[in-house]
């Protein structure tokens, strides 16, 4: 952290005001107090660095875990798939039912995003977030008890209603703590916890494949048994653990409250946080282009994230593996996964920029599938081709959501566009449901085929948002910013205002 000579201003004073923005100075009285980069004096006894610390140990491991779990409690049906779960349930051979069963969890996933944002900020994060996992948990453990493909439909709808506002409510927790420039690594590492669900799921169904009849229940049942009772154990824990927004966090003292929001507005603008959301203000934000932009951002994405995730297995015993080899081995390239990613954000927030670090990962992801689409005996490099296609998904997800996301100012706009983004993007998983149909196998033509596409239109809509935020600044640059506005009114316009200038 630079020191700077402590600027001109009434001893009196708590705010200092510099191009438009208010910074908290806990003690301006204080000899050669500490600025940040954006020029906001942190608290006496602490360092910037150490404070982010603090807030990172309280805040990212706990929305990890938690997001953890609700993906591999999702996403564990295409491991229960491999130990007969169709066969067991009477599903009929070369049907669409299990493709179904998995689009069934998307209807209430999308459409209950912007109302679950909505009661996240009314009740709380802790109270919000552990009690819908404590639901999935359960509707997971119910989904290995039932008996039919009824019962199986049934607790899909439900395990989507329950699991609906985790990665929109802990996305949006994420934002309220940190500046644009340092958000990039925390996301990633947030996100990869999908990756790294992918490579525990492998590993926890290969050992639990060996449970297999115990207490009359095949192996696929244990899956979902032992790991809803998993969720639902740290669920209860988490109540206690779930962190809430800075201006509420009881684990902070004042004045590092204080600060945590200065700072913030001083990067993204005020927040607003004091007043609900309106029907108004869900209705405003819609008027601006770049929100349907962000969507397709996404949504190009989920397709080929979902297709892995929900069929890799599949895809993988095509090898010519055995049940237990089919699980293993689909753990190295989630793996992979997150290291990829982990480094691509690295350098983002490096480098202070987003749009390059999404279409390079892009590019890896569609040479993975052109590589699927193209090459059907060699096995080796078709698996391998999965490391690139898991890499390049993947890695630039969640650089295309917090690019997005930390480029809408203010609580309102931001709750509204993260859980749009998030609600509009997962209809690519209804896509993906029916990308790789049991007919196609074992090439599975159409699915790469698909996948590819929607990558393409991902990228394309990168590049659209880049040239629309790009303008923008300029036109704000040329126009300044004394154009008679309140801070009010400021406020209340977001990422909209004058001051406001986004992250490329």
């Amino acid at each position: 952290m630079a020191r700077h000579a402590k600027p001109t201003e009434s001893p009196d004073s708590e705010f200092r005001h510099d191009k438009g923005h208010n910074y908290y100075d806990p003690d301006i009285t204080r000899t050669d107090p500490e600025y940040d980069d954006l020029g906001v004096v942190c608290p006496p006894h602490t360092t910037e660095r150490r404070l982010i610390s603090q807030i990172d140990l309280r805040v990212i491991p706990v929305l990890s875990v938690l997001y953890l779990l609700a993906f591999l409690d999702r996403t564990n049906i295409a491991n229960a798939a491999v130990y007969g779960l169709a066969t067991d349930l009477g599903l009929v051979s070369g049907s669409n039912q299990y493709n179904t069963a998995l689009t069934i969890f998307f209807v209430p996933y999308i459409l209950f995003e912007i109302p679950s944002n909505i009661f996240l900020k009314k009740l709380r994060p802790h109270v919000w977030l552990s009690g819908c996992m404590f639901v999935f948990g359960l509707v997971t453990i119910c989904q290995g008890l039932v008996t039919s493909y009824g019962g199986l439909l049934t607790t899909r709808f439900f395990l989507g209603l329950a699991e609906t506002g985790m990665f929109p409510g802990s996305f949006y927790l994420i934002e309220m703590w940190y500046k644009r420039a340092e958000a990039q690594k925390r996301y990633t590492f947030f996100f990869s916890s999908t990756t790294l669900a992918g490579a525990f799921g492998g590993l926890l169904a290969a050992a639990i494949g060996k449970m297999n009849g115990m207490r009359g229940y095949l192996a696929w049942r244990w899956i979902f048994i032992l790991e809803g009772v998993l969720t639902c154990v740290v669920a209860i824990i988490f109540f206690f653990l779930i962190p809430s927004f800075p201006e509420d966090a009881s684990w902070l003292t004042e004045d590092e409250r204080a600060y945590v929001k200065a700072r913030l507005q001083a990067d993204q603008g005020r927040s607003a946080a004091e007043r609900n959301i309106s029907f108004k203000d869900v209705r405003t934000i819609f008027k601006d282009y770049k929100i349907f932009i962000g969507g397709f951002m996404y949504f190009g994405l989920i397709v080929p994230a979902y297709g892995y995730a929900f069929f890799a297995p599949g895809i993988i015993k095509t090898y010519g593996y055995s049940t237990i080899q089919t699980q293993l081995h689909s753990v190295p390239p989630w793996a992979t996964a997150f290291g990829f990613a982990m480094i691509v954000a690295f350098f983002s927030d490096t480098l202070k920029h987003r749009f390059i670090f999404t279409l390079l990962p892009i590019c890896v992801s569609i040479t993975g599938f052109a590589i699927l689409l193209t090459v059907h005996t060699n096995h080796n490099l078709e698996y391998a081709a999965l490391f690139l296609v898991t890499s390049g998904t993947y890695g630039a997800m969640p650089v295309v959501v917090c690019w997005f996301t930390q480029n809408l100012g203010g609580h309102h706009r931001r709750a509204v566009g993260t859980a749009w983004q998030i609600g509009f993007g997962n209809i690519g998983g209804i896509i993906a449901t029916y990308a790789f149909l049991s007919a196609d196998a074992p090439l599975y033509k159409t699915g790469y085929a698909i996948c590819i596409g929607f990558v393409c239109l991902s990228a394309a809509s990168c590049v659209a948002y880049f040239v629309s935020v790009w303008m923008q600044n300029r036109s704000r640059d040329r126009a300044g910013r004394n154009l008679g506005l309140t801070e009010w009114e400021k406020t209340e316009k977001g990422d909209m205002s004058p001051d406001y200038r986004y992250q490329l």
